[in-house]
C-alpha cells in the first residue's frame, strides 16, 4: 500500500469539493425546471377546466373508447 501526501489529499480534496460544487448547481437546474414544469401543468389544467367549463359539457363523447377496443 503505497502512503499518500498531504499533497494528494489537498487535490483530492479540491476536486472533491468541485464535483460537489458542481452536483449542487445542477441541483438547483433541475428543481427550477421542475417548478416551471409544475406552474405549466397547472396553468394548462386551469385551461382545460376553462374550456370544459365554457363548453357546457362535463363528458363528451370525445372521452368515450372507440368501439373496437
Amino acid at each position: 500500500m503505497t502512503e499518500t501526501t498531504l499533497e494528494e489529499l489537498e487535490i483530492r480534496i479540491a476536486y472533491q469539493d468541485d464535483t460537489i460544487s458542481q452536483l449542487s448547481d445542477l441541483l438547483y437546474r433541475q428543481d427550477q425546471a421542475l417548478i416551471r414544469l409544475a406552474e405549466r401543468c397547472k396553468t394548462l389544467e386551469t385551461r382545460v377546466a376553462q374550456l370544459k367549463q365554457d363548453s357546457g359539457d362535463t363528458y363528451t363523447s370525445a372521452d368515450e373508447r372507440p368501439p373496437h377496443y
